[in-house]
This record gives C-alpha cells, structure tokens and sequence, in this order.
C-alpha cells in the first residue's frame, strides 16, 4: 500500500464520490485519486477536489488484500487499489462529469447508502 492513499490527519477528510476512496483534501489535490485520476483529474485542481469529494461520508474501511476480501466485494471495491474507504458517500457528482463518465462507458453508481436513489 502505498503511503499516499492513507489519510495523514483525521481533520478535512474528504471521500471521493466515484469510488468512495478517503484522504485528505490535500492529499486529493496533491496526488489525486489512485482509482479514477484518469476519469476525474482532481491532481492539482482543487475545485475538481470540491466537486468530487465530499464532506459527508459515515464508516471507514481500511483495505489492505482488496482482492481477498469479503466485505471489499460487498462493497464493491475489490477491484479498486489498497486504502481506507467510506461505507457510504452523501453526495452526488455533477451531471457534467456523470455525462463523460458514460461517453467513456463507465456507468456511475452513487455511494450514498443513506438513502433510496
């Protein structure tokens, strides 16, 4: 695991909303997201950070074996790289960027939980 996807502080953690990964809002504008940099470009473009993060997350779940793990599959994120990861996601991305993902095929599934979608 690389060092940069785990967060280095607990305060302005953010979650991405494409694959629920957590990190810091620096860390998201430093580095990016180690899953969907090539979709979102959050690396230095802290208004991308803004728009595809979010705030309001609920649980964290350190993976370190993705591939292995039962509750990553039930999340849906065994495929993703190792890191820490919210349960649920409050929030959704803007329909610019849910209309790209699609011209690119990748649909996109909100990681809000809390709520009917």
């Amino acid at each position: 695991m690389s060092l940069e996807s785990i967060p280095k502080d607990l305060r302005n953690l953010r979650a991405c909303l494409l694959c629920s990964m957590i990190k810091t809002i620096d860390q998201f504008e430093i580095d990016g997201c180690e899953n969907c940099e090539q979709f979102l470009g959050m690396k230095n473009n802290r208004d991308m950070v803004y728009d595809c993060t979010s705030a309001n997350f609920d649980g964290l779940i350190a993976m370190m074996n993705p591939e292995d793990s039962w509750v990553g599959k039930w999340q849906h994120i065994n495929n993703l790289s190792k890191g820490v990861y919210a349960i649920s996601v409050s929030g959704r991305l803007p329909p610019g960027i849910v209309r790209e993902l699609k011209s690119r095929g990748i649909t996109y599934r909100s990681r809000d939980t809390s709520q009917a979608n």
